[in-house]
């Protein structure tokens, strides 16, 4: 079996306070005297659950006392630094870090100079780790539609400058899709990624009300696609690709065992398949974790995995000359002794 380590990947769904590491997480608190819950201390990583609202309601705790502990300017640049290091370490070239700057803009002088901070600290982790990386704003579906739109307008300062993508995240079963459709057509309008949630805590239908209202690109999560045929047709007929994100799926309760996530199924279908890390503080695995509990759980072969970095490569918005470049050595990974 090849390093999966040295396999070129694009990582396509890595939020910004879950991107973390827990070491930064326990020393930021400990700085601050900020008391965590034993489920981001000795009990980590926690046992999770977003079956049911109480589940959801947890989860979205531990990520907003996550969160409180970015305190300074330099703990934001620490962040967004060593996520850097860490997709690096993991393989990635092209990291596309998600974040809603509404979250964070009452610490950080509102939700314009906090996305300078980020765009600024992204620039700063591309100078000293040699990834690139881009943006993508998220609005947040438990908030009001109007607040999506201010942050749609926000993005579309940013695009050339870092911001590559417009998302809706959150809890899937809150808020109405439709509602959300004006703001993502001012980011499209601008030239950005529809990227929203959806097809993870909701089925299908939600799946295919996303496509007709938000016209994503990108699904993050979408394997529920998997549970209606004519539905997952049309995401490959759009083109749609899916930002699968196996150990989160797990921990949430989306499926019960790793062995169930419906990676092949997509993408026999003719799926385009991105796997990502989506929070790595709380689900305890990193981008390469996701390809590695494939191997071990479905048992993919290297020629899979090698199809997976290429779907995460054709679904981002690096620059060509980056894709192809990594298409390239993805190809040469393939080619090289299995050890």
């Amino acid at each position: 079996m090849r390093p999966l380590h040295d396999l070129p990947k694009a990582h396509l769904h890595l939020h910004f306070t879950g991107s973390m590491r827990h070491s930064t997480l326990l020393e930021l608190a400990e700085r601050d005297g900020i008391n965590l819950p034993a489920a981001l201390q000795e009990d980590w990583p926690p046992e999770l659950s977003g079956a049911d609202e109480k589940g959801w309601f947890r989860f979205q705790r531990l990520y907003d006392v996550a969160r409180s502990v970015l305190r300074t300017e330099d703990d934001v640049r620490r962040l967004v630094r060593e996520a850097a290091e860490d997709d690096v370490a993991d393989g990635a070239r092209w990291t596309e870090i998600q974040v809603d700057p509404s979250g964070y803009g009452a610490r950080f002088g509102g939700i314009t100079a906090f996305t300078d901070l980020v765009i600024d600290a992204v620039r700063e982790a591309e100078r000293s780790t040699g990834l690139g990386m881009g943006v993508v704003i998220a609005a947040n579906r438990t908030r009001h539609p109007m607040d999506a739109r201010t942050l749609a307008r926000l993005a579309t300062q940013y695009v050339d400058r870092g911001v590559v993508g417009f998302g809706l995240s959150n809890d899937e079963r809150r808020g109405e899709t439709t509602d959300f459709a004006r703001a993502f057509r001012i980011a499209a309008d601008a030239g950005l990624a529809s990227v929203p949630h959806g097809g993870e805590l909701r089925g299908p239908e939600h799946v295919t009300t996303c496509l007709d209202h938000l016209r994503p690109q990108r699904l993050g999560h979408g394997v529920r696609a998997a549970e209606d045929p004519r539905v997952l047709e049309r995401v490959v007929a759009e083109g749609v690709a899916l930002e699968v994100c196996p150990a989160s799926n797990v921990s949430l309760g989306v499926y019960a065992t790793v062995e169930e996530v419906p990676v092949r199924e997509l993408m026999a279908a003719g799926a385009t398949v991105a796997l990502g890390a989506d929070d790595p503080l709380l689900f305890g695995t990193r981008l390469a974790g996701q390809y590695a509990l494939l191997r071990a759980a479905q048992d993919f072969s290297d020629a899979e995995l090698a199809e997976l970095a290429l779907g995460s490569w054709r679904a981002s918005r690096a620059p060509q000359d980056v894709v192809d470049a990594a298409a390239d050595d993805v190809q040469a990974w393939l080619s090289s002794p299995d050890v």
